[in-house]
């Protein structure tokens, strides 16, 4: 089975539900050049990923991924084509479907947002407006090899309708003066969109005779018409506008994904470490939930032991009587989400501060449960004992490292966030001190300390040791740069 999906103009968010499914289960992937990386970054690491873009001095032969694609659905079951914006919007995709067609291959087709709406919206440029379009007409710039467009130039003025032109930066004199001599006002608004709805957008507004005369590159959207003049961009005000920032959260934790992207930045999700189960399959955390009841205190300091613990546990009834204790609010909310509550957080989320304000034990029989990651440092357990506690540490999950094998996973990007020592652990692995070639922010001062061991310079720290405290970080780093 073949999937035609439309990737988009670039933000991974502007896909469809039904393209992410199916990209996330692709056993392989046939991608064009545009496809941003942040879309690719959802398909399975197993994933073969073909690059079969059309650039400007290496073009790929239509009949060669015509071909390509059959023989990826003889070897294959599940088969992505991932075409920018819509496939079906000068992508050449009902070339392909009618290829597969002709050779009995099942197909799918998932439609994608355009270009010619990702440019519109995220650059504030209606393409209809009450009294001033009723219409618009969408046009490629790209013609025959070494041929003049042919179009009924003189049809398209009289239409007074908006006029956007795809993949036209070659031609835009061209496009000018055909439109200038069939009478268009050369003065008529026209507008410039570049790399639309990704961090490196630009917007240039001009008029029509000014356009040939523009320092531009692809791709662009090209939008000409009184529309043009109407100005209700958004995009740029975010305060992270402009900002590339790789987050290295575990696939199933997105919690500082959608902020980052709320607040303007183009994000992609490429996970550090996955979260696996316990070497005993949690045996171990399940005999100590049977006696969870013998224990004061019940101590998180992940949310990813909260969410293991609470699996097994079941009942939350079995909890009555004993007390919750947290490292940080990204845990204690975790708990919350649980409807329990909450004993213990330290004023610092970090585990020194956990064991110098956490209380004594009141008698030689006061006894912990920690469930918690196999690798974790010994900071809160040892510091409870040195209080009098008895402490149990079971393993609730086991971190496993994300490999990456290409430095291609970073190109293009300003920033890397950590939100813990383990995934700079694993980066490190993958990509060493080249991770210098990007700015570095962590969580808090354990991560950071964890980077600058391996030689790798932090540029921020959280105020505040939290994913809210790293995003107000990354905003106050960013609106600071002098770069």
């Amino acid at each position: 089975m073949v999937y035609l999906i439309g990737a988009g103009p670039g933000r991974k968010e502007l896909l469809t539900l039904r393209a992410a499914e199916l990209l996330k289960e692709a056993e392989v992937v046939v991608y064009d050049y545009l496809v941003s990386d942040s879309v690719l970054a959802l398909a399975s690491r197993s994933a073969v990923l073909y690059d079969v873009g059309k650039r400007p001095g290496r073009p790929t032969n239509q009949g060669d991924i015509n071909d390509l694609l059959l023989g990826l659905s003889q070897r294959y079951s599940r088969v992505v084509r991932l075409k920018g914006g819509d496939p079906f919007i000068f992508g050449r995709g009902a070339e392909e479907a009618q290829f597969l067609q002709r050779h009995g291959v099942k197909f799918e087709i998932v439609p994608g947002v355009s270009s010619v709406n990702g440019a519109s919206v995220f650059a504030g440029l209606p393409l209809t407006h009450r009294g001033v379009a009723q219409g618009y007409t969408v046009i490629t710039g790209h013609g025959r090899e070494g041929m003049p467009l042919s179009y009924d130039w003189e049809a398209l003025v009289r239409s007074r309708l908006t006029i956007v032109v795809l993949m036209g930066v070659a031609h835009r004199l061209e496009i000018a003066e055909s439109l200038c001599r069939f009478g268009m006002d050369p003065k008529t608004p026209a507008a410039v969109v570049t790399r639309a709805t990704t961090a490196s957008q630009q917007i240039i507004r001009c008029a029509l005779c000014e356009l040939p005369g523009l320092e531009v590159t692809s791709p662009s959207a090209i939008v000409i018409g009184e529309v043009a003049s109407v100005d209700v961009s958004w995009l740029s005000s975010r305060p992270l506008f402009g900002l590339r920032v790789v987050v290295t959260r575990p696939s199933s934790e997105e919690d500082l994904v959608a902020p980052l992207e709320y607040l303007g930045a183009e994000v992609t999700h490429l996970p550090a470490i996955e979260i696996g189960e316990p070497s005993d399959s949690g045996a171990a955390l399940r005999s100590a939930l049977e006696r969870v009841q013998e224990f004061e205190w019940l101590i998180f300091t992940s949310s990813n032991a909260v969410r293991k613990t609470f699996e097994e546990l079941g009942d939350l009834r079995r909890l009555g009587g004993v007390k919750l204790g947290a490292i940080g609010s990204g845990t204690r909310d975790t708990l919350l989400s649980y409807k329990v509550g909450v004993d213990f957080v330290p004023t610092s989320y970090v585990g020194e501060s956990f064991a110098e304000e956490f209380p004594k034990a009141q008698s030689k029989s006061g006894s912990v449960l920690l469930p918690r990651a196999k690798v974790a440092r010994d900071v809160v357990p040892q510091g409870l004992m040195d209080k009098g506690w008895n402490v149990s540490v079971v393993e609730a999950y086991e971190t496993k490292s994300v490999r990456y094998d290409s430095d291609q996973y970073l190109k293009d990007y300003d920033l890397v966030l950590f939100a813990s020592p383990s995934a700079v652990d694993a980066y490190f692995q993958s990509f060493g001190e080249r991770l210098n070639s990007l700015s570095i922010g962590a969580i808090g001062p354990i991560t950071a300390r964890r980077a600058s061991a391996l030689g790798l310079r932090v540029d921020f720290i959280g105020d505040v040791y939290n994913f809210e405290g790293l995003i107000d970080a990354t905003v106050s780093w960013w609106r600071s740069r002098d770069w």
